[in-house]
């Protein structure tokens, strides 16, 4: 996506009706994809069962947003195809799937050797693997991918759920 400072795409987007007054209007359009995957953790440190290696079927949804839509080409009149913004958001979902995701310096290194040598797929991470770590984790490596995120919900079993979002 090409990015645009915020004034300029502002003032492209600022739409004004003169009924008793001027009426200013934001154009915003937003676009909503998910993606799932299963993988193991556990909490180092918590007091509870969470404390214990178990599993969870994550689910991921993000939710882009932009002020112009595309104005040329195959892609006129979309913020981004929704076949490309999927297959960005599957393939970072997939990158976490059927993994073991733990908080570095959570595991002995024996235990890490051990789980190698077993050929399973260990994903360390530099915070608590929860919920909300994971919405805010995945909300920058998708700006990172040039996506301008509005927010991003991990749920972590079908009734729970942590958001993430940034004030701009």
């Amino acid at each position: 996506m090409q990015s645009e400072n915020f004034l300029t795409a502002f003032f492209k987007n600022l739409k004004m009706k003169n009924q008793k007054g001027v009426r200013i209007v934001f154009v915003m359009y937003q676009l909503k994809t998910s993606a799932a995957f299963d993988s193991a953790h556990f909490l180092s440190g918590y007091q509870g069962k969470c404390a214990n290696l178990h599993g969870h079927h994550w689910s991921l949804e993000v939710c882009i947003q932009g002020g112009t839509l595309q104005a040329q080409g195959t892609k006129r009149g979309m913020l981004l195809d929704f076949s490309d913004f999927k297959k960005i958001v599957r393939r970072l979902a997939d990158d976490f799937d059927h993994a073991l995701i733990y908080e570095e310096n959570s595991l002995k290194d024996t235990t890490i050797s051990a789980l190698q040598q077993e050929n399973f797929k260990l994903i360390p991470v530099p915070f608590p693997p929860t919920a909300e770590n994971f919405a805010e984790h995945f909300f920058q490596l998708l700006t990172e991918q040039g996506l301008t995120v509005c927010q991003v919900t991990v749920y972590e079993t079908p009734d729970n759920c942590a958001v993430y979002t940034e004030g701009k």
